[in-house]
């Protein structure tokens, strides 16, 4: 089976960001099926094509995948009207390649939400089946965060998301949440299937050289927030709790936040104003190296802001990469993830916007060091028995290649 995929933001595992897409490529090459995966230029991603862009586009083999990559190059730190417009050029463009590709079913995985779009056009201008990932709930996420406001803007975005829900035949959602979402829609619940982000344990769970960065000494409790620096992240929340930490006199306990993000320079001189010298920076680096880097971290920070939409609606790569790399995991928000922390003792799960309990979680790891490993090898066996990603990414491709019978059935109904 040819499989045509859009996914504005691919990445292979030599960059910083999250390789869902380039794993279940992967999944699907092995089970005999075909890709092309259409993206664009993602800050900290790497997309594997090195050549020229021609007209816009570049073309090439990329582990036996088929890339197409549009000369659209995208941040986290890009403003809105920017980002919005990179979207929108990449769905036009996306467009095009439906009217003449060769394939038999198209796959579409957000953010952003105009991902879904070309998919649109494939299941009603040429009659083929369409699955859609969604992997934030827009315009929920966006409205419940403040961030969009305009009420024309959170309407079509309204619009756009039950359009590309009712034209799918089949749907993917990354949380309970989510497909809690999609369902509430309308969509039939047969219709969507939960495959949460994978553990990579092939990777994380490799032979790797360990390192820290030099200011972090080897006997201190090194806690790692590895992702985007961001509103939705919330890493004021991590200052907070350095400042208490520094308070109570703990020279012992240092915080590293390693990413990239619109709000990183904002939060480093806000580190420096208050002498947060318990907290480093680090520029991101790709999985193999982060894999060094969490073969000598205690402890990995699960945050995000506290937005109750967070609590069921998103599934984060970092929290699968800490237990896959068998590291307890703080997590400092409600929701399904604090549930698991708490059902399978694989970390510390303390309330929102509290620093005072976040430091105290910080200093139990510290005082005890054979605890925190205990943790860690249940946060790893959750990794090899639920979410290990070649078993997840199993299920996700019965599912996207399924969609083309169910298309079947529904064009006879």
């Amino acid at each position: 089976m040819r499989v045509l995929y859009f996914h504005q933001h691919f990445s292979t595992p030599q960059g910083s960001v999250g390789i869902r897409s380039y794993e279940m490529s992967r999944r699907l090459l092995a089970r005999g099926h075909q890709v092309t995966m259409v993206c664009g230029s993602y800050g900290g991603g790497e997309t594997g094509l090195s050549q020229p862009f021609v007209r816009g586009r570049r073309r090439g083999q990329v582990a036996g995948i088929d890339v197409v990559e549009f000369d659209l190059s995208y941040s986290n730190s890009d403003g809105f009207a920017k980002r919005a417009l990179t979207f929108l050029k990449f769905a036009l463009r996306s467009i095009g390649l439906v009217f003449t590709e060769q394939y038999d079913v198209v796959f579409a995985t957000t953010t952003p939400l105009t991902a879904g779009i070309p998919g649109i056009f494939a299941r009603w201008l040429r009659g083929k089946p369409f699955v859609f990932e969604v992997r934030d709930l827009w315009p929920e996420l966006p409205r419940a965060m403040g961030v969009i406001r305009n009420p024309l803007v959170l309407w079509a975005m309204s619009v756009l998301e039950w359009v590309s829900y009712r034209s799918a035949h089949r749907l993917v959602g990354l949380s309970p949440g989510i497909v809690e979402g999609i369902v509430r829609l309308g969509v039939p619940p047969e219709r969507v299937a939960m495959v949460p982000n994978g553990c990579d344990l092939g990777i994380f769970g490799a032979a790797v050289d360990p390192w820290r960065p030099e200011s972090i000494r080897g006997g201190d409790l090194m806690a790692v927030f590895a992702g985007t620096h961001g509103l939705a992240n919330g890493l004021d929340a991590v200052l907070d709790a350095a400042a208490e930490l520094k308070r109570r006199g703990r020279k012992d306990i240092k915080l590293l936040l390693i990413g990239q993000g619109k709000l990183k320079s904002a939060l480093q001189a806000r580190a420096k104003l208050e002498d947060l010298d318990n907290v480093v920076f680090h520029e991101p680096v790709n999985k193999v190296r982060l894999a060094g880097l969490m073969a000598a971290t205690d402890l990995g920070l699960q945050i995000l802001d506290n937005v109750p939409a967070f609590y069921y609606g998103t599934s984060p790569n970092k929290f699968f990469d800490y237990i896959a790399a068998g590291l307890p995991v703080l997590n400092n928000y409600p929701g399904w993830l604090a549930e698991l922390i708490q059902q399978h003792g694989c970390g510390f799960a303390v309330p929102p916007a509290n620093p005072k309990a976040f430091a105290d979680a910080l200093e139990q790891a510290a005082g005890n060091r054979e605890a925190l490993k205990v943790m860690g090898a249940r946060g790893h066996a959750l990794a090899m028995e639920v979410f290990d990603r070649v078993a997840l990414a199993d299920h996700w491709v019965d599912w996207v290649t399924g969609g083309q019978s169910l298309a079947r059935r529904t064009d006879v109904e």
